[in-house]
């Protein structure tokens, strides 16, 4: 007999599949539209016209889809990273541990990587945040139902930003063999990748305030530190704006500065 919490984590486990249907449709569009503008623009620099391209209905379905993956969903919100480059080239050493330090609005997170299990995920992260790029972001997304985790690394801060390159999934049986429910515990303290499917990290991770259930098909490769979870913790009681299960932190995170160093 099914539990009452299993057909929820069930039901969580559903909706997540359908978000992502959701943002790989939009993703899709969005390729074509952007085909469509470009064709536009060499067909004006041919003929010397000037003129507007509008994207009124399209631009509406977007705006739509985006809304629609922004419903409360018991998941990290994998978000899509188009690759248009190839990820940075390895220079972490991948026999060491590496810290990453956020200095943010809502006080000092840090946590550990071990590159010998997450050397892309490692060496990417390094990459990023010695260019600066974690810098003046925003963590866009906080989950507070079913699954507790707060979402970070988007440079755009509406969960569909990325680095423009993409990492492969790694380690994803770090955290055990999937239960019957096809799920494993991501424990509180641990930091994840969000993705849009099987090897698409960008720069999107979250942080679990609380153990959460979850396929494991999210790149673990970062643990916080005490003092760094009883930072995320706070924000996660403080709640989504408006109340909701799923939205923007009500206590505004702000990174201000991202270091990745070796311990």
């Amino acid at each position: 007999m099914v539990s009452s919490d299993q057909r929820r984590r069930q039901l969580a486990r559903e909706k997540f599949e359908r978000q992502q249907q959701r943002r790989e449709e939009a993703r899709r569009r969005t390729r074509r539209l952007t085909a469509v503008i470009a064709s536009a623009v060499a067909v004006v620099a041919v003929i010397g016209v000037g003129s507007y391209l509008a994207l009124d209905d399209d631009g509406k379905k977007d705006k739509a889809d985006a809304a629609a993956s922004a419903d409360p969903s018991a998941d990290a919100s994998p978000s899509p990273s188009e690759s248009k480059a190839p990820e940075p080239a390895m220079k972490i050493d991948k026999k060491a541990e590496y810290a990453m330090s956020l200095k943010t609005s809502q006080g000092d997170i840090k946590f550990t990587m071990d590159a010998a299990k997450t050397p892309h995920t490692t060496n990417s992260f390094k990459s990023l945040a010695d260019k600066g790029f974690f810098d003046g972001t925003k963590c866009h997304r906080l989950t507070t139902q079913n699954i507790f985790v707060l979402q970070c690394g988007d440079p755009k801060g509406d969960g569909t930003g990325g680095p423009g390159y993409t990492i492969p999934d790694e380690n994803l049986t770090g955290l055990g063999k999937a239960g019957a429910d096809g799920t494993v515990t991501y424990p509180a303290g641990v930091v994840a990748m969000a993705n849009a499917g099987p090897q698409t990290g960008g720069s999107q991770f979250f942080l679990v305030y609380k153990d959460s259930k979850l396929p494991p098909n999210y790149t673990p490769f970062g643990t916080m530190d005490d003092a760094s979870l009883k930072v995320v913790k706070e924000i996660g009681a403080a709640g989504a704006v408006g109340g909701a299960p799923d939205g923007a932190p009500k206590k505004a995170v702000k990174i201000t500065k991202a270091a990745v160093d070796k311990s």
